[in-house]
């Protein structure tokens, strides 16, 4: 009965009209829509500080930022941005390794669960800011308090990612595995991880953001490079063009990172058939 079915089915996919393309028009003006609300605030910022809506000293205009990031391209800003990148990465790297491997442990064994659980979900609720002093008085104000804080950003989305995915599995994959006889790993790579992938990819992808504003927090405290350190001297100096400089960094190397993250998900769950699948 099966095979009749699979046969009607293609039959009518076969049959349906194929997908309309929108016009070059219409692909460029859904190319550009990302941009319009951005747009719209850059030039509501320039024209109200430019009217004296908005005092210039707290928000310098969209101009005057820009000019910033062109002297502060020649005036050291490499660094910082390579300082920033490379301690996300490393920290983010860690941290996720960390989280993966003990949320697959807690979701994996009962009473792994029932012993690291609790702790790991008391540690969770711990503000970012509330690790710097033990951190400073354990490492002191080197690379290694900096990146520890960045790796415990990244740990627990990807811990909680990584134990709702596992355990969200639907028992009946677990129980066909089982029949077929799979070993426990094959049982792990076959079935649950698969299943599991799409929640463990969301952790991650929520660890990387939590990772740059740990980062922020990090190099705020103690850092002679960074964005997070032009953030304070901006605030040190006064210089308000210098710190939306730094937000407006900030928020390109977010995004990007996070398209990155789009990207490599898109490529391993491609094999869904989903509503938001097919928008994209």
């Amino acid at each position: 009965m099966a095979a009749p079915a699979l046969t009607r089915r293609a039959v009518a996919r076969a049959a349906a009209p194929p997908p309309r393309r929108r016009p070059h028009a219409g692909r460029i003006a859904w190319l550009l829509l990302p941009f319009a609300l951005p747009a719209l605030a850059l030039g509501g910022a320039e024209i109200a500080v430019r009217a004296r809506l908005i005092p210039a000293n707290l928000m310098p205009p969209p101009s005057e930022i820009a000019a910033t990031l062109a002297w502060l391209a020649g005036h050291g800003l490499p660094a910082h941005l390579a300082a920033s990148i490379l301690r996300v990465a490393a920290g983010f790297g860690t941290g996720a390794l960390a989280g993966a491997l003990f949320g697959a442990v807690v979701a994996l064994d009962r009473r792994a669960a029932r012993l690291l659980d609790p702790s790991l979900q008391a540690l969770r609720a711990i503000p970012s800011l509330a690790w710097v002093p033990l951190l400073l008085l354990w490492f002191g104000i080197d690379e290694l308090p900096k990146l520890v804080l960045i790796g415990i950003g990244a740990f627990f989305p990807v811990y909680t990612g990584v134990v709702s995915g596992f355990g969200g599995v639907d028992r009946k994959l677990v129980e066909v595995g089982r029949l077929y006889r799979l070993a426990p790993p094959a049982l792990v790579r076959r079935v649950l991880l698969p299943a599991a992938l799409p929640a463990i990819l969301t952790g991650l992808r929520n660890g990387l953001a939590l990772a740059w504003m740990f980062m922020v927090a990090a190099e705020l405290i103690a850092a002679s490079r960074g964005l997070g350190y032009l953030l304070s001297d901006g605030r040190e100096t006064s210089r308000a063009d210098i710190v939306l400089a730094a937000i407006v960094l900030l928020a390109i190397l977010g995004k990007a990172s996070d398209m990155a993250m789009v990207a490599v998900e898109r490529r391993l769950l491609a094999w869904r058939d989903t509503h938001a699948g097919a928008q994209t």
